[in-house]
């Protein structure tokens, strides 16, 4: 078994966004600008944007952190993304998710205007995609393609399985992987909740992703030995013999099954850092293209 370790992918990828970021400066081009807003204190939204806000700062990205009570009207917030929408020295936008129950997400998604759509969630990024042109890729599915590039990930030909079909990870990462291209030119399947047998569909995958949110839900007895694992899944599981009170468990019950794994991820420390560096690559995108 061998670690596909994002801590160190997604340093190697900032430290490669931060020569460019030199190289722009010393042309004098602009520095790429980052505008994150979050709503509300949820302590894992919060902790998750203070490591974007960080690793921008490392890799020579300008960032705003834009902080509002969780009460905050739905109109005003659209009101501030218009106002980012318009402001030139803004390259990229992004808001945290999950929102207070009153935002409609989907009313925020259409709101951030698509060349400012760092987090690849705007229609037209995702349809972009569907078809294979240019645009943003939504960053932990890039993230994920960016881990197994990193570590030459043959994929090729090969069987794979994505548990989940939402349209943050799993519908976008069935398509990254079926696509010509240096990650791509599998064999997918898309499974979900009303999947029949989803065992037996996990079983006969090369790679697996499991993005569905469940703690340790894919077991051993599911894995194809040498297979690829992919975990996408963080949730916070109580645990009074911890200091927090809880412990970080993925979608993959990873003690009993990274031993029949080639490679798979960590939880924490895999996909989350992958997720963030690719971000910093879509905003450094999103500046570069202002350049012409």
């Amino acid at each position: 078994m061998q670690l596909l370790d994002g801590k160190k992918a997604g340093q190697a990828i900032r430290e490669e966004i931060r020569l460019q970021v030199a190289q722009r400066l010393s042309e004098g081009k602009k520095q790429p600008h980052l505008a994150a807003i979050l709503i509300g204190h949820n302590g894992a939204s919060a902790t998750y944007v203070g490591a974007k806000v960080k690793a921008c700062e490392e890799a020579g990205i300008l960032s705003t952190l834009l902080h509002y009570e969780s009460d905050l009207p739905e109109h005003t917030l659209l009101e501030k993304i218009e106002s980012l929408n318009n402001d030139p020295d803004i390259d990229g936008i992004l808001v945290q998710l999950p929102l207070p129950k009153h935002i409609r997400e989907s009313a925020v998604i259409h709101a951030i205007e698509p060349s400012k759509d760092v987090d690849g969630f705007h229609p037209v990024n995702q349809g972009l995609l569907m078809q294979g042109q240019p645009g943003f890729i939504p960053a932990t599915p890039y993230g994920i393609q960016l881990l197994l590039q990193h570590y030459q990930i043959e994929t090729a030909g090969k069987e794979a399985v994505v548990i989940g079909r939402s349209n943050i990870v799993g519908r976008p990462m069935s398509v990254l992987l079926s696509q010509p291209g240096p990650v791509g030119n599998c064999t997918v399947t898309l499974c979900h909740s009303k999947t029949t047998d989803l065992a037996g569909h996990i079983r006969r995958a090369d790679i697996v992703v499991a993005a569905l949110g469940q703690p340790d839900f894919v077991q051993a007895n599911m894995i194809k030995p040498g297979a690829v694992v992919i975990d996408v899944g963080i949730t916070r599981v109580e645990n009074p013999t911890k200091k927090s009170g809880f412990e970080l468990k993925g979608d993959v019950d990873y003690t009993n099954v990274s031993p029949l794994c080639n490679w798979i991820t960590p939880v924490p420390g895999g996909v989350g850092p992958m997720t963030i560096a690719a971000l910093l690559k879509n905003t450094l995108q999103a500046c570069q293209q202002k350049d012409t």
